[in-house]
């Protein structure tokens, strides 16, 4: 990208895909409405509810640049639907039960997407905040690209709710791959991220994200797994590791030993486990960073 055709006040595009969303929707509505950033555009793709997410949809119709609501073949091809009527220069992807963090989000971001998008960066992205039900922080997510790009060979480690992606990314490789059902975000930033860089914006909560999504449910969470090995292996990436492999292993038999010993049990076992290798387990992480941001919170 030429940096004398970089657009200083970029017009982002936030596409959402909801189904059935109405208990949420309003929430996602309001924080991109509320964002103080005035280039942006909200697209909504609903896949045919009919729990009262389409009167949502009708009664915010001036909070939306474009919204239809018939039955699609998942999220991917709600997203691809959606990208016809994107006209950002930034596009974006969120659920309905996730949220912008704070109202000035995009403003903070725009410099960020400027300088990337004048070195020929395509993908920049932040941190998340997850988030139970009541808003109470879990933890948060997202760290350097420079930390992790190793690691994004082997799963999805960067956030993607929030994440901006460059108008020219579906320009050079197309759209999302439909065929996958969790993993069609991982795939597409393969094709870019497999050989080119990421711009991490430090410092930076982008969205919060409501945990319980359909990748963190643990009955998906072996199909997300070899998912992801058939992303690496569309990307030309060796498709089974050895972090891979416990992981799968794992997955497959935490349930059974969730029903053997409970569910406490289990994650005592994890814990224990992740101090013998000289780490904490995704559990105990969890609990560090949902104390240690209550302590900068100041709540008791």
């Amino acid at each position: 990208m030429n940096q004398d055709t970089v657009n200083q006040e970029p017009l982002i595009s936030v596409i959402v895909a909801v189904f059935n969303g109405a208990q949420t929707l309003q929430r996602c509505i309001d924080s991109v409405a509320g964002q103080t950033h005035p280039h942006k555009e909200l697209i909504i793709m609903d896949g045919g509810s009919t729990d009262g997410t389409v009167d949502i949809l009708r009664a915010n119709s001036d909070k939306i640049t474009y919204w239809e609501s018939e039955p699609d073949r998942g999220i991917y091809h709600a997203w691809n639907k959606a990208l016809e009527h994107a006209k950002g220069d930034w596009i974006c992807f969120l659920g309905s039960d996730d949220y912008f963090w704070k109202p000035d989000v995009l403003e903070r971001m725009r410099e960020h997407l400027v300088r990337a998008a004048s070195v020929g960066i395509r993908v920049v992205y932040g941190q998340i905040a997850r988030v139970t039900e009541l808003g109470e922080v879990v933890c948060l997510t997202g760290e350097r690209w420079e930390n992790i790009r190793q690691q994004f060979l082997q799963r999805m480690i960067i956030p993607h709710p929030g994440l901006m992606h460059h108008k020219s990314l579906f320009e050079v490789h197309g759209k999302f791959d439909e065929n996958f059902r969790i993993s069609g975000d991982y795939e597409f930033l393969l094709r870019e991220l497999k050989t080119r860089e990421a711009y991490f914006i430090n410092n930076l909560t982008v969205v919060g994200m409501q945990v319980g999504g359909v990748s963190s449910d643990p009955a998906n969470k072996v199909q997300g797994l070899l998912e992801d090995a058939r992303a690496r292996r569309n990307n030309g990436i060796r498709p089974i590791t050895v972090l891979w492999i416990r992981t799968y292993l794992k997955a497959v038999i935490r349930p059974y030993l969730k029903r053997v010993l409970g569910e406490k049990l289990v994650r005592r076992l994890a814990i224990i486990e992740g101090r013998l290798a000289g780490h904490p387990s995704a559990w105990e992480k969890e609990n560090l960073e949902r104390e240690q941001h209550k302590i900068k919170s100041g709540v008791k």
